[in-house]
């Protein structure tokens, strides 16, 4: 994403966290990363780097679990298209532009 960003600007991609019930920890994790609203700690998190979990009030990640089985999403990663397609699974940046711009 960072690479397709960087070629182009008209590009924004939005993450929405959605801890999977099969990875321990992972509900914790995403709580601490919205919380404190760090890129730092969600590219650690990519990458299973250990950091500090902190509890704060937030209903971010539960909503976006609501969202993600309200519109079918069960893996992670999931990408939402602008024209509502689910494109499930990992895509180098290649295959995400090609996609995006329809090739």
């Amino acid at each position: 994403m960072k690479k397709i960003v960087n070629e182009d600007k008209n590009i924004a991609f939005y993450i929405k966290l959605y801890p999977l019930k099969s990875h321990a920890n992972s509900y914790n994790k995403a709580v601490t990363i919205a919380c404190k609203k760090s890129i730092k700690l969600l590219e650690d998190s990519f990458e299973n780097k250990q950091f500090e979990l902190v509890k704060c009030n937030t209903k971010v990640i539960d909503e976006n679990v609501k969202l993600a089985e309200k519109i079918g999403i069960s893996g992670t990663p999931t990408i939402v298209m602008p024209d509502g397609r689910l494109v499930v699974g990992y895509r180098d940046a290649t295959s995400l532009k090609n996609l995006i711009y329809k090739k």
